[in-house]
């Protein structure tokens, strides 16, 4: 079969593409015609070999896949032959991506897909809103009434951040480039701040005098010396980008305020908690309340390139979906 691979981690030039051995299930697998595979800033961790996982090369790429069930194993109940799903976390842990024209997905990283979705649509949320949902309920415990910061609301994980907190009743104050203040706004942010304001802190304060009680920032920046600054009571701090970033914590203040700073790897969750997160993702996905900002779709072929244009942050709020069929 075709498949966007690599034989050996290093930068997005090693990624080939052409035929490898077609995947082979066992019995509490699913074998799927992939129709539509996205490209994630974790999917370059993985190439390059920052995030350390276990490979088997030739290695696809990739971690998102929407397509149709070929066949199911004897323990694999719940899917048949010609049932449109979805997977999220294939290409890390020993499991091969799902940049190629078949994938096996073990049958707890499986989930049906909602009637009348386009694959492409939604392969280019599903990895974005897992996190989103592990940061605000596994991790930040978000609940009714309070208020959540998402700085860098305007992309991916920023958007689907806005958009689950402001469904589960919380207050979103936003901050975002001037250009994305009416997008944030639409996804029901109820404050837009500029990022780039000298005074982004004490804006912050003017417009959230009691604190903030979730604070998540999407960028990797992780300047917890001002996260802290506005932090409520009990607030909590949940990092979930910047793998390289070294911040210094106010551990005073923190603890003054009976604050906590979580961190979360959205590859180290448990089929439990993706799979609670995949309820919350179908239900807003189905309804149309979780869309991507904007989708490119784009040959299996392109997958160096994609990889490369991440890297060079060229897709800012974009998401590229890589087609299989049409390569």
């Amino acid at each position: 079969m075709r498949a966007a691979f690599i034989q050996e981690l290093g930068p997005a030039e090693n990624i080939r593409y052409g035929e490898i051995d077609p995947p082979v299930p066992g019995p509490t697998d699913v074998l799927v015609d992939v129709e539509a595979v996205s490209v994630n800033p974790v999917d370059t961790f993985v190439r390059s070999g920052l995030f350390r996982t276990p490979v088997d090369f030739p290695f696809a790429v990739s971690r998102d896949l929407v397509g149709t069930v070929v066949s199911a194993g004897p323990g694999a109940p719940g899917f048949a032959p010609g049932d449109r799903v979805w997977c999220n976390s294939l290409g890390h842990g020993g499991r091969q991506g799902a940049a190629a024209e078949q994938a096996v997905v073990p049958v707890d990283r499986l989930y049906h897909l909602p009637p009348g979705v386009d694959a492409a649509e939604a392969v280019a949320v599903v990895h974005p809103a897992g996190t989103a949902y592990l940061a605000l309920f596994t991790h930040g415990r978000v609940r009714p009434g309070e208020t959540v910061l998402v700085a860098g609301a305007g992309g991916n994980v920023g958007s689907a951040l806005v958009a689950m907190a402001v469904e589960a009743g919380a207050r979103v104050v936003a901050t975002a480039a001037a250009r994305d203040a009416d997008y944030c706004r639409s996804l029901g942010a109820a404050e837009v701040l500029d990022y780039r304001d000298p005074d982004l802190t004490a804006r912050i304060r003017e417009c959230s005098p009691a604190g903030i009680d979730v604070h998540i920032d999407t960028s990797g920046r992780n300047d917890l010396a001002a996260a802290v600054d506005v932090l409520a009571p009990r607030g909590r701090i949940v990092l979930l980008a910047g793998a390289r970033s070294q911040p210094v914590l106010p551990a005073g203040p923190l603890y003054m305020k009976d604050g906590s700073v979580v961190g979360f790897v959205i590859s180290h969750a448990t089929t439990a908690e993706l799979a609670e997160a995949a309820v919350a993702i179908n239900r807003l996905v189905g309804s149309g309340r979780l869309r991507a900002r904007s989708v490119e779709r784009v040959p299996l072929s392109e997958a160096a390139r994609t990889h490369r244009r991440i890297e060079d942050g060229e897709l800012h709020g974009s998401r590229v979906v890589l087609l299989p069929k049409e390569s």
